[in-house]
């Protein structure tokens, strides 16, 4: 929700502090810049003193940095207080999908699936509470993120199971030299250019569109609820019968043709509004199953993969908008997002070169699936026939 609170406001900070596009745009570029960074040390904390004391770390400095932002009187201020939040992001971000994934009971893909769908309704909600919030001040969304925030503290200290330091503690150098895998340094460069286009688009379509705080924040509810619902379903429902890769390849596509209409009728409102709200099924898609393609082809372990992965991507998510808004400043406001769509699409030509090891995991996937199945043997002697056929099957997929 912190990530769409925020989104509705831009340009009421560009009038009421009189800043320009480019310096609003840098509140991304602190935030995920920072949070990329910092996913490099995620593991190595977390090795040190356990998960739950990393998540409660992370909340306490977004808590801590957004109330600073709301209090800040000037861009600058709030830039630098983005900078302390993302670092929070970061110990918070990486730990969360690490602990849902040891903790969930239906398994690695009831996991990403369970992880996705807060995402979602975080991504879909956020943006019409900060709209709400906008309507009022625009230091509304980010003392409402500081709220939301320590609510999310107070029940990870109640509800979350104590979890001691592992075993085996972390190297700092191991996200970057997980690097040197070629499936996950590919996939995590594919994060990379996606995240490009769709930072671009988050940060820098507000600007076009000439709402309200309030109507930007239904636009960006609008997208969020298609966001929530192909990210739980329809990546699901695409994947089983296309499989990982070619369903991502129609993804990728679909927001570089989004991102090459906005560039091509940002003079046009209600175009610019229609494409960012259908952009929101190729994001939801996109989230899901780039985040399953780089956890189920690391040849690491899975937090080391989540570590590496957010660095890479959120490095393209920091720059992206900075470069949107220098580039609208210097040369046109349709050059973003023609960029955007490139960006994009070099990422699909990138992401062929991982096809066949993306249709292993998927068949690797589905051989697991199959044995889980047969684990538990039915009361009737011809369903479990059956079932050791289907394992069968499977097994000789894959």
């Amino acid at each position: 929700m912190g990530i769409g609170l925020v989104d509705p406001i831009l340009p009421a900070l560009t009038d009421q502090l009189h800043a320009t596009p480019t310096q609003a745009e840098l509140l991304f570029t602190s935030y995920l810049v920072v949070t990329a960074v910092a996913m490099l040390v995620t593991g190595w904390v977390s090795s040190r003193i356990g998960a739950k004391k990393t998540l409660v770390a992370g909340l306490v400095l977004i808590v801590v940095f957004a109330a600073a932002a709301a209090a800040s009187g000037s861009i600058g201020g709030i830039v630098g207080f983005r900078a302390g939040w993302g670092l929070g992001n970061a110990l918070f971000i990486a730990t969360s999908l690490a602990v849902i994934v040891g903790s969930a009971s239906g398994g690695f893909g009831g996991a990403i699936v369970l992880y996705e769908t807060a995402l979602g309704i975080g991504i879909a909600t956020g943006p019409l509470l900060g709209g709400l919030l906008g309507s009022i001040s625009w230091r509304g969304p980010f003392f409402g993120v500081s709220v939301l925030m320590l609510v999310a503290l107070v029940a990870t200290v109640a509800f979350v199971e104590k979890t001691p330091p592992p075993a085996e503690r972390s190297r700092l150098s191991e996200p970057l030299t997980a690097l040197r895998h070629r499936s996950l340094r590919t996939t995590s460069l594919v994060g990379l250019l996606y995240n490009w286009g769709f930072f671009t688009l988050l940060g820098y379509a507000p600007f076009l569109m000439n709402l309200s705080a309030i109507r930007l924040g239904l636009v960006f509810f609008g997208w969020g609820l298609l966001v929530a619902l192909f990210a739980v379903f329809g990546a699901i429902w695409l994947k089983d019968r296309f499989g990982t890769a070619r369903t991502l390849y129609g993804s990728l596509v679909g927001v570089a043709v989004i991102l090459a209409v906005i560039g091509t009728f940002s003079g046009s409102v209600p175009t610019v509004i229609v494409a960012v709200i259908a952009s929101g099924a190729f994001v939801g898609l996109n989230n899901t199953l780039v985040t399953t393609a780089v956890m189920s082809i690391s040849p690491v372990p899975r937090s080391v993969a989540s570590a590496t992965y957010g660095f890479v991507r959120f490095i393209g998510g920091g720059l992206a908008p900075l470069a949107a808004g220098l580039l609208a400043a210097g040369i046109s406001v349709h050059v973003p997002f023609w960029i955007g769509a490139v960006v994009v699409l070099a990422g699909v030509a990138l992401l062929t070169t991982v096809h066949r090891d993306l249709e292993n995991a998927d068949a690797t996937a589905d051989g697991e699936a199959a044995e889980e199945a047969v684990t538990e043997i039915p009361a009737d002697p011809e369903e479990a026939i059956l079932a050791e056929d289907a394992l069968r099957h499977e097994s000789g997929r894959s």
